[in-house]
């Protein structure tokens, strides 16, 4: 099950690979018949990812999200659903570019990565909270990475004037959408996270870098709806606020790397 794990997760980011091209031709090139292929590959991407996930699932015994190289496919994940739900919800593929980039990127990142499924240690031997509190991170860490895609086709053609790609008023609309459908679910990652820490380290809250970097993330995107909302802030300055928070969601990603922590045990 592990190899055949592997396979298709191999199989799908050869299969991104190809919808990122299509994704580019239609973009750059205008080539209205590439965008479907875009979309054709990216869904079957997806569901290769899926089934490389399930089968890695069934192998462990757990959800497939206790070290770096499964969170990186789940990341990838994420970012591919959300991306797949605004195409549909937007029936638009400029932002497909720049989202399977950050998706086929993380697959590429995860192949640099030891793929072996290791038993859990003591403080990730809860399925329950393993598999919602990190559920929580691939909803809000997927939208938030297509509203950093919006974002960054927003500061574009933030004057209109490039016919090829979408609307400023569309990007923006689609990046608040992205915030509204992350937000919740990064608070309900920190909530789990809290729970979770209580129980295998006997605190809710340790000021872990992990977990405050998640915390600072989720606070970037609060003054981000509280702006919008009261403030009537649109255009260059939210879309500066969504490639902000993307950037703190990588630095969360990332940063027990070279911060260490709690977390540092597993990549998450």
């Amino acid at each position: 099950m592990a190899k055949a794990s592997y396979y298709t997760f191999t199989a799908s980011f050869i299969t991104l690979g190809v919808a990122l091209l299509a994704y580019l031709w239609y973009t750059i090139g205008q080539r209205r018949g590439a965008g479907r292929y875009g979309t054709f590959f990216t869904v079957n991407g997806a569901l290769l990812l899926t089934t490389s996930l399930g089968l890695r699932w069934f192998a462990s015994g757990h959800a497939p999200y206790s070290n770096q190289f499964e969170f990186s496919l789940s990341f990838a994940w994420g970012t591919i659903a959300s991306y797949l739900y605004l195409e549909h919800r937007f029936r638009l593929r400029s932002l497909g570019f720049i989202a399977v980039t950050i998706a086929f990127g993380m697959l590429a990142y995860a192949s640099t990565l030891p793929s072996r499924i290791d038993p859990l240690i003591s403080a990730l031997q809860n399925n329950a909270m393993l598999t919602t509190h990190v559920a929580m991170a691939i909803i809000s860490y997927g939208t938030f990475a297509c509203g950093f895609a919006a974002g960054v086709l927003y500061l574009i053609n933030r004057k209109g004037t490039i016919s090829f790609l979408p609307a400023p008023e569309v990007l923006d609309e689609i990046g608040h959408k992205a915030v509204m459908i992350g937000f919740p679910a990064q608070a309900m990652l920190l909530i789990l996270g809290a729970l979770w820490a209580n129980v295998a380290w006997g605190a809710y809250w340790s000021w872990d870098p992990k977990e405050t970097a998640a915390l600072f993330t989720w606070l970037i995107y609060g003054v981000y709806l509280h702006a919008r909302a009261q403030r009537h802030w649109r255009g260059v300055r939210a879309a500066s606020l969504l490639i902000l928070g993307f950037g703190a969601v990588m630095f969360t990603f990332y940063g027990n790397y070279f911060l260490g922590g709690l977390h540092t045990y597993s990549g998450l």
